[in-house]
């Protein structure tokens, strides 16, 4: 059994994590590690686990499980393991954004891979140490890769996507207040979102010669959870040609898939999928890209990450049925 710590178990991707890895065949929960609710059950916090677990939270760490999950913070991750030492054999998945780039990912003499699996599923195999995506580079990624792979990335790229209230955290904040989410629809961060790094680094590992802009405008949405992404870019080859190249590109991806149906959110939340479809007009190809923010835009890639280092199926734990109805 794969034995597990997870640090930060207070918040929304802690909590999918845990419902996840308690129905994980192959995993142990050895700790979940919070400060601010040591002492008090998991369940009263995510109620959701009522029934399910009697687990309850710590201010310890097992410093020698086989893995830990950070569910931090962005910024505290790094502080945390400065302060708190693992074993040498610990290996580590993070969901925070301190190791994603490329001028982050050496931290005390390891490195930190970046855990798309699409994108570099033989590394992940072999590493110690994991940057979990961040949710909007996730699906943004993941429409614009197979153009990239195949160097026909040449204009700008524009992208308008919405998330849900989820993605904001359990922190509070004028935004996330129920009388002002609720029938509200809003921007943020125009074109300078900090995902956006992530997204351009992917780029240009594929299409080195990529130097256009990517124009990203996120929004927030009145949902739960869920990102839809619309991204449009020039494309001179017919529709067909498009989707003979993205059925290639994810022809081994477990979770990633093309339809030839208009997509729409409920056909992935609450599972790990990402759902594309294309759509060519005039001299523009339109891809809609569709995940649950909270599951293959975190908490379900990080478990997706764990099963490909440990040798395991990468779907181990993550064959979940969308909430249709």
């Amino acid at each position: 059994m794969i034995q597990v710590g997870i640090i930060g178990g207070a918040g929304y991707t802690a909590g999918e994590l845990i419902r996840l890895l308690l129905h994980h065949a192959q995993v142990n929960i050895k700790f979940v590690y919070s400060t601010s609710n040591a002492g008090n059950k998991v369940y009263a916090v995510h109620q959701d686990l009522v029934g399910s677990t009697d687990l309850m939270f710590s201010d310890a760490i097992d410093a020698h499980v086989d893995v830990v999950f950070l569910c931090l913070g962005h910024g505290n991750s790094k502080a945390f393991l400065e302060a708190n030492a693992f074993s040498d054999t610990t290996r580590i998945v993070d969901l925070s954004n301190d190791f994603r780039l490329k001028a982050d990912e050496e931290f005390q003499g390891q490195t930190f891979v970046y855990g798309l699996p699409e994108l570099n599923k033989a590394t992940i195999k072999k590493a110690n140490h994991i940057a979990n995506p961040g949710c909007f580079a996730t699906a943004l990624q993941l429409a614009i890769l197979p153009l990239a792979d195949k160097g026909l990335l040449k204009n700008d790229v524009h992208i308008n996507a919405v998330t849900g209230a989820t993605g904001a955290g359990t922190s509070l904040s004028k935004t996330t207040h129920f009388t002002w989410r609720d029938n509200n629809f809003s921007h943020y961060k125009a074109f300078t979102h900090q995902h956006l790094g992530e997204v351009n680094q992917t780029v240009n590992q594929l299409q080195s010669d990529f130097d256009s802009d990517i124009n990203f405008m996120p929004n927030r949405g009145n949902f739960s959870r869920g990102i839809f992404a619309t991204v449009y870019t020039k494309f001179d080859g017919s529709l067909e040609e498009a989707k003979t190249i993205y059925n290639d590109f994810y022809k081994d991806a477990a979770f990633t898939f093309v339809s030839d149906q208009e997509i729409h959110l409920k056909q992935v939340v609450n599972t790990n999928k990402c759902l594309l479809h294309l759509h060519k007009h005039e001299n523009k190809l339109l891809i809609t890209s569709i995940i649950d923010n909270l599951l293959k835009g975190a908490s379900g890639q990080a478990i997706q990450n764990m099963n490909l280092m440990f040798g395991l199926n990468e779907t181990e734990g993550l064959n979940l049925k969308a909430n249709f109805f």
